[in-house]
């Protein structure tokens, strides 16, 4: 009698908790879109968004919380303040800026240089001298011996620092270089570097160095997490007048003498001249916004006046703060412009619906475009999604290379012998809109036809991708599934 009782009871209880667990999931579908729509993101990236956390009931509000792509907004603001101050700080500042924007180049890339300047305010100016540097042992060399005859400040600002050999090294020379009275300041990604402790940094500070983190996670940021927004830049100032910037980190992955078979292979500029005084802007602008420090002493000694040099280029920042997303707006305007040739390498292709496009259109006008891409980047996801778009990529008349040797990190175009970038910006969203990047944009031959010769250099040891694709039912089903992340990567 009890069991018979206990039965029909069960319908009504399983109904009554079916219904709470069917509202509760309603109302949390409701507020995810909510949420989301007001983001004001691309169609397809709000709607991938919504329809992959609608299924996760409870936890879809931390997925989209910590890793969900908002806008910076009070950033913006906070950002903006470094800035103003920093062009604002003297009327020298406000002279050298004057000054900077006025070369006379080529006139058939100033509508580039224009919309360049008009979405960042950096103009087109000059080098003294460029340098190309491939892979690790070139690259810190180089950097190492720029510190090491530093007279006046070194400034350096990386996603990943690690704490190893190579990171020991420099932590070592900015010791000595801080303790011979060198003005040196180190800024790194708070996430990126999360490896650097306090008792690494321990020594640079004893020394009277100074050391900062970029929007570093931490429990007071629970209701503002900050694991989008990283600073991917890398940058190098020695005494305003030599810089850096490319695509390696500070970390013996990227030393082939450490790891002569595995490490990445990368590229690296190395830059003298009235250029610097951009990057030197860029990482004052960071470095303000991390520490919330507003002066700046000697200020003649930070941007020091140079004579103009022979290679027109263009620092490009871009970032989350800065909605005109002009590293994505400058390869759709020098792809469009391309008459004979586009040659891009990136680690990681995760094309948008516009540069897929412009690409494609390219390619299909006759455009030489070749793409170089790592045979097996160090994500599968990204391998996976970047292939997914080989099949109309190739009908169009795209060459794709995969770099067979190592991982390839490098992140460059060549549009004809007009246009070139080199910079940290993948060929992704998350380049393109969430992260913090710098470029070095080449206007002419001089950059231009030294990244075409590493191209060229590049493909010896890569595999032409055949057409048509011989692969399994299973990898053309996993890339599909990949590319349905392609706006979340």
């Amino acid at each position: 009698m009890f069991y018979l009782y206990w039965s029909l009871q069960i319908p009504d209880a399983t109904t009554t908790v079916l219904e709470l667990a069917g509202a509760a999931w309603l109302l949390h579908i409701l507020i995810l879109v909510i949420w989301i729509v007001l983001q004001k993101r691309s169609p397809v990236a709000t709607l991938s968004w919504i329809l992959a956390l609608a299924f996760l009931p409870y936890i879809g509000f931390l997925v989209y919380h910590f890793l969900g792509p908002h806008r910076l907004v009070k950033q913006r603001f906070k950002r903006l303040a470094p800035r103003t101050a920093l062009k604002e700080h003297t009327g020298y500042l406000k002279g050298r800026v004057l000054e900077l924007a006025k070369p006379k180049h080529m006139a058939e890339v100033h509508q580039v240089a224009e919309l360049v300047r008009k979405t960042t305010g950096f103009p087109l100016t000059s080098a003294s001298d460029l340098q190309l540097l491939v892979d690790g042992e070139q690259t810190y060399t180089a950097i190492l011996d720029a510190i090491a005859n530093a007279r006046h400040h070194v400034h350096l600002e990386y996603y990943i620092y690690e704490p190893d050999h190579i990171g020991t090294a420099l932590r070592d020379l900015l010791v000595s270089k801080a303790e011979a009275g060198v003005h040196v300041r180190l800024l790194v990604d708070g996430l990126g570097s999360s490896k650097l402790k306090s008792r690494f940094i321990q020594p640079l500070l004893d020394a009277g160095g100074e050391f900062a983190f970029f929007h570093k996670p931490h429990l007071s940021r629970v209701f503002k997490p900050m694991l989008n927004f990283r600073t991917h830049r890398k940058i190098v100032v020695c005494d305003g007048e030599t810089g850096f910037t490319g695509g390696l980190n500070i970390t013996d992955e990227e030393d082939e003498r450490i790891h002569p078979n595995d490490a990445y292979h990368d590229i690296h500029l190395k830059l003298t001249g009235n250029a610097v005084h951009w990057l030197q802007m860029t990482f004052l602008e960071d470095w303000f916004y991390a520490t919330q420090i507003r002066n700046i002493s000697d200020i003649r000694h930070y941007f020091p006046i140079q004579p103009a040099g022979a290679f027109p280029v263009q620092v490009i920042p871009s970032g989350p703060d800065n909605s005109w997303e002009i590293i994505h707006r400058f390869y759709l305007t020098i792809i469009q412009k391309a008459k004979h040739r586009v040659w891009l390498t990136t680690p990681y292709f995760v094309p948008t619906v516009p540069t897929l496009f412009i690409l494609t259109n390219a390619a299909l006008r006759g455009v030489d475009v070749r793409l170089l891409v790592p045979r097996q980047s160090d994500s599968k996801l990204v391998t996976y999604a970047a292939r997914s778009y080989f099949g109309e990529l190739k009908a169009a008349g795209v060459k794709i290379w995969e770099y067979d040797q190592r991982m390839l990190h490098s992140k460059t175009i060549v549009v004809d012998d007009q246009y070139s970038l080199i910079g940290t910006a993948n060929f992704d969203t998350r380049s393109f809109r969430l992260n913090f990047e710098i470029c070095v944009a080449g206007y002419g031959k001089a950059l231009t036809n030294r990244l075409a010769d590493q191209f060229l250099e590049d493909i010896k040891s890569s595999t032409l991708v055949p057409e048509p694709r011989k692969i399994s039912y299973a990898a053309r089903f996993f890339e599909a599934l990949a590319r349905l992340f392609s706006p979340l990567l």
